[in-house]
């Protein structure tokens, strides 16, 4: 049974999320502050936690600190964002703390556990059967899943690296966003090109020497991504 941590300082909104996620199987835990997410993260009761579901509008510190600090604490665990607004600063400042992907308050029900299925979808073991890559000093272990760098060890989150699978299993080729919204994200609702731009930015600034100059993960303008060196 998947273990979500559930972060929403709104009583009535948490209760009802967490009914929501127990009917579909999840076992939850809840936290009314990110310091109370936090600590249970740090403690015992975190080793069981699969998933965070965070709200960017919490007292004290706020879900984009949250996020940074999870994420910096561990490069797997998937986390999507709640924002009461659509507002563009917000999702892309969360998309930038290291969150997977977001969704809109209020959310319906089947839209957020298609978003977390999908998330814990993408924390699996890839189950592509593709030669390693090993191109100008990044190694690339498909089946190890598994980046090094000049022989240094690259942490990867699961978005980035199915992105970065994705991208190197076909060096030279041209991959329009919606392409790796439907590929990596494996999502069936309708997709946002920013998570895509996010997850680029982030994986960028995990294996290029100067992220501004990418050799890597390229842009073709008015096209989308590919990897290179070229």
């Amino acid at each position: 049974m998947p273990h979500v941590l559930l972060i929403e300082d709104d009583a009535s909104v948490r209760d009802g999320m967490e009914l929501v996620l127990r009917r579909h199987g999840y076992g939850v835990d809840t936290a009314a502050t990110g310091e109370q997410a936090l600590a249970l993260l740090a403690g015992e009761r975190g080793a069981r936690v699969e998933l965070a579901v965070l709200d960017l509008m919490l007292p004290g510190m706020d879900g984009f600190d949250v996020c940074r600090r999870i994420r910096a604490r561990s490069a797997t665990l998937p986390v999507i964002m709640l924002t009461a607004r659509g507002d563009d600063s917000d999702i892309v400042t969360g998309l930038e703390a290291g969150a997977d992907d977001y969704v809109v308050k209020p959310v319906t029900a089947p839209v957020l556990e298609a978003r977390i299925r999908a998330a814990l979808r993408r924390a699996e073991p890839s189950a592509r059967q593709r030669s390693d890559a090993d191109l100008a000093g990044l190694v690339i272990d498909r089946a190890g899943l598994t980046v090094t760098k000049n022989g240094t060890p690259v942490a990867l989150p699961p978005t980035e690296l199915r992105l970065l699978l994705e991208l190197s299993a076909s060096p030279g080729r041209v991959f329009s966003r919606e392409q790796l919204l439907e590929s990596v994200w494996d999502h069936t609702y309708l997709g946002d090109s920013r998570l895509v731009d996010a997850a680029v930015g982030r994986l960028r600034a995990r294996l290029e020497d100067v992220p501004a100059k990418p050799r890597y993960v390229q842009t073709v303008r008015g096209f989308g991504y590919r990897f290179g060196p070229l």
